[in-house]
């Protein structure tokens, strides 16, 4: 009989933290503290007891509405919790209870801030990729195959090609396409990764950017062939499939092109 209860444990314990990156999403471009005063609504104000603040049940009990003011909750919020608690299961089952495991998620968790942050306002805080890529350049003590050269050229190397790449676009277009918190992102990408995931991550970004950017123009009224898109979300995204599947797809196309 397959036992589920360590699975669930770490589904719950994922989207409580996710509850957690919900509080820093909301409040860090604020410039508020993520620590107190607690959780409350941004409408009415009134304090959130602990029992209405249960990650996923109580957006489900109070049926998406704040329980002061009824104000309708915005259903991104059950939506993280589920995210991370499915990332935490997913990376549970890749790397077992293991210290890859511990820093994967931990980096994933800071992925999905700047993520839904870049969505809301198009800007990468400062405070969360600098810090970032301080601590995820100790990626060798967690991850067997990186090392402290393979992490410090990632991070040079993935800053200076998206830099690269915004300065040209800044001297042919005469107009900004680029902005430096996505050069610090795949820097910080590139201290978890090395240069192997760099390559990947604004690979895969950009192609799911693309899609993304056709799809945002064509369903936009006002077909706006300028409209500015984040590219947080995608290198955040490209970032993750890196994780998932980045090596058996690299060796997949790798074997592809040399025709074995």
């Amino acid at each position: 009989m397959i036992n589920y209860t360590l699975p669930l444990i770490l589904f719950i314990l994922g989207a409580c933290i996710g509850s957690f990156l919900n509080v820093c999403i909301f409040r860090i471009p604020q410039r508020v503290s993520i620590v107190f005063p607690g959780s409350f609504c941004p409408v009415c104000k009134k304090n959130i007891p602990f029992y209405c603040n249960i990650p996923i049940l109580s957006y489900l009990f109070l049926r998406g509405r704040c329980a002061g003011c009824k104000t309708r909750i915005s259903p991104r919020y059950p939506l993280i919790e589920i995210l991370t608690g499915g990332f935490c299961l997913f990376l549970f089952f890749k790397f077992g209870l293991t210290l890859p495991f511990l820093f994967w998620f931990a980096f994933i968790c800071v992925l999905l801030v700047i993520s839904f942050i870049d969505f809301d306002h198009q800007i990468i805080p400062d405070i969360i990729s600098l810090p970032g890529t301080l601590v995820f350049a100790f990626s060798p003590a967690f991850i067997p195959e990186m090392t402290i050269t393979a992490s410090l050229v990632g991070i040079f190397a993935g800053g200076g090609i998206l830099y690269t790449i915004a300065f040209l676009y800044l001297k042919l277009r005469k107009t900004q396409g680029m902005g430096g918190g996505d050069i610090k992102l795949i820097a910080m990408i590139g201290a978890a990764t090395g240069l192997k995931g760099i390559l990947f991550t604004i690979f895969t970004g950009s192609l799911i950017g693309t899609i993304g950017g056709i799809c945002a123009i064509f369903f936009s009224k006002k077909k706006n062939y300028q409209l500015k898109i984040p590219f947080g979300p995608y290198l955040s995204i490209g970032a993750i499939l890196y994780i998932f599947f980045g090596t058996p797809l690299i060796e997949w196309y790798l074997g592809t092109i040399s025709g074995y």
